[in-house]
């Protein structure tokens, strides 16, 4: 992790910042600046590089990518990640934006098989600035602009020296020392004496132990590149061939050769300003031999480094072909997972089949049974309504024949029946009496007028049976004889 005082800078006292806190640590915190897109993965255009200790492949080369909306929220996206991005224990689809707030839970990857978690694991989270930045994880450009601040390139020449020598013993030894104690900076020679470095962090611990303190004046030497090592970390988590590791070993001894080759080279070179510096105007030729066995062994190392070189190339080459062949073997194992997945989903799909078919079965026997259940029932149902229709037929014929009055051919109003055994409406036979006091029927004296409560309650029962017409009709007769029961009563009392 880096120096997180160093991004103190990006944000200013006293602001809230979003970040994703990592779960059970205070460290590696990822922050999520405003109006800025950050990516997150195992590769080296990411905003975040996430480099798993315990499986290297878990997190994809672009895993995820956390963006704001047009509203300001923050959202994340699936990369079409190999091992997935889980929000809130649930899986995200691929390529679909998903809305995060404060306090979710976000998961990169899958635990491992003795693991109840995952390597990565964040939540959502709002705090102060002062809280956030001393546990944020720095960014993958910054450890570029930080490896790069490591490449120095400083030239040294013969003549320089000679110049130094000539200033004066103190300034000789002090520049000389200054060159001896620079031993964090790694060079290279080329043949034309440019300079250029890798940072010494990412070689491999057993070549770092062999380089020496420091760079040599006159000479531009310089390790193996750090590629190099970087291919041999890469083939420690492959398969680890023995051809890659017979490599390696060539390329140790080959590292242990320049090495010795560069003791010799500064050795030579304190040498001759040794000499420069006990006889400044005497031997010149031994100063000139010297400087000419210090070119043989500038020429031998230039020699030596090509050879070192390609070794590097077909290492590389051979890591690139491993990695095809890696990456084919994933293609198939893939291609084997989801025949096997297609094939048990083939299997589940026919099983549901028959299924459904033994339930389709089941219910048009359900279905053919309720039909017979409802053909019987609709033949009782005509039965019943034509029986029904008979009774109310029969029941009007004797409404009509036995319970209308004669006179007003009407269904008795408030029945009387005469001494004669004859029935007649109240309101009728009263009429009647005031032109003729006998029958209509069997023209005998009325003598007597009897109300009968039995004819009244069963011609209103029947009539409730009836339709709608005889029921309003029998309402208005009703009425109507009221009225003029009523009206017909002040002109008696008046006579």
């Amino acid at each position: 992790m880096g120096d997180p005082g160093s991004l103190v800078t990006e944000g200013r006292a006293g602001d809230r910042s979003w970040c994703l806190r990592r779960v059970g640590m205070n460290a590696e915190w990822l922050l999520l600046e405003d109006g800025n897109e950050v990516t997150v993965g195992r590769g080296f255009g990411v905003t975040y590089q996430l480099i798993s200790k315990i499986c290297p492949l878990m997190i994809s080369r672009n895993h995820c990518i956390l963006k704001q909306n047009a509203e300001g929220q923050w959202t994340i996206m699936d990369n079409k990640s190999l091992n997935g991005v889980w929000l809130n224990r649930e899986r995200l689809e691929p390529l679909k934006v998903y809305s995060i707030h404060n306090g979710d839970h976000i998961q990169l990857g899958v635990p491992l098989e003795n693991k109840e978690n995952a390597e990565y694991e964040y939540e959502v989270t709002e705090e102060d600035w002062e809280k956030i930045y001393p546990c944020l994880s720095p960014k993958n450009d910054q450890m570029m602009v930080k490896n790069k601040g490591l490449r120095t390139k400083r030239k040294f020449s013969l003549n320089e020296l000679e110049g130094s020598g000539a200033e004066g013993p103190s300034n000789l030894k002090s520049k000389i020392s200054k060159v001896s104690c620079e031993s964090g900076q790694p060079v290279k020679s080329h043949g034309k004496g440019e300079v250029a470095s890798q940072p010494s962090e990412y070689l491999d611990p057993t070549l770092t132990s062999l380089q020496l303190s420091g760079k040599t004046t006159g000479a531009h030497v310089y390790p193996g590149p750090a590629k190099v090592v970087e291919l041999h970390y890469k083939k420690q988590k492959a398969s680890n061939p023995s051809a890659s590791q017979s490599s390696l070993e060539l390329f140790k001894v080959t590292m242990s050769r320049i090495l010795k080759l560069k003791t010799q080279m500064q050795e030579k070179q304190v040498a001759v300003l040794n000499v420069k510096k006990q006889t400044q105007k005497g031997n010149s030729k031994k100063i000139v031999k010297m400087e000419q066995e210090l070119q043989d062994l500038q020429s031998q190392l230039c020699a030596e480094q090509a050879q070192q070189q390609a070794r590097v190339e077909q290492l590389e080459k051979t890591f690139q072909e491993e990695q095809q062949h890696l990456q084919g073997l994933e293609k198939e194992q893939g291609e084997e997972d989801l025949k096997q997945q297609l094939a048990q989903a083939l299997q589940e799909h026919r099983a549901l089949m028959e299924q459904l078919n033994r339930s389709k079965k089941d219910f048009e026997a359900i279905i053919q049974a309720k039909n017979k259940e409802l053909e019987q029932t609709k033949e009782e149902k005509e039965k019943v309504q034509a029986q029904k229709e008979e009774v109310l037929s029969h029941v009007n014929d004797v409404l009509e024949n036995e319970l209308q009055c004669i006179i007003c051919s009407e269904y008795f109003i408030e029945a009387v029946t005469l001494n004669c055994a004859h029935s007649f409406c109240s309101y009728c036979i009263s009429e009647w009496m005031k032109r003729k006091i006998e029958c209509p029927i069997c023209r005998k004296d009325i003598k007597s007028k009897t109300h009968s409560l039995v004819l009244d309650n069963c011609i209103n029962k029947m009539v409730d049976n009836l339709s709608s017409e005889v029921k309003e009709r029998r309402i208005v007769l009703i009425r109507e004889r009221k009225a003029k029961r009523l009206s017909s009563r002040p002109c008696s009392k008046g006579i």
